[in-house]
């Protein structure tokens, strides 16, 4: 039960909360990347600089996609797993 109250109160909202502020921070890295692109001399160099960023910013928004979606799991189970034992009271109780 506990361990329900923690992913309600803490894990998932927190999760919520790293993806939007990934969301906000790959905008500013888009906007950083599109001005130095366009002020770069050496187009190369800017664009493998912008390659770095991407990389760097959507591997973050993914592990926290997968760190949020392993916490959802989470909850489903304990939920099915609150729903079963449910189940077999309410078969206790009929027979």
């Amino acid at each position: 039960m506990a361990e329900l109250q923690m992913l309600l109160e803490e894990e998932i909202p927190s999760g919520k909360r790293a993806l939007i502020e990934s969301y906000q921070n790959l905008t500013r890295v888009a906007d950083y990347c599109e001005n130095n692109y366009i002020q770069a001399t050496d187009k190369r160099k800017a664009l493998e600089e912008t390659k770095a960023y991407t990389t760097q910013s959507l591997a973050s928004v993914a592990y926290q996609i997968n760190a949020l979606a392993n916490n959802v799991l989470q909850l489903l189970d304990i939920q099915a797993s609150q729903l079963r034992r449910m189940e077999s009271s309410i078969n206790h109780i009929s027979q």
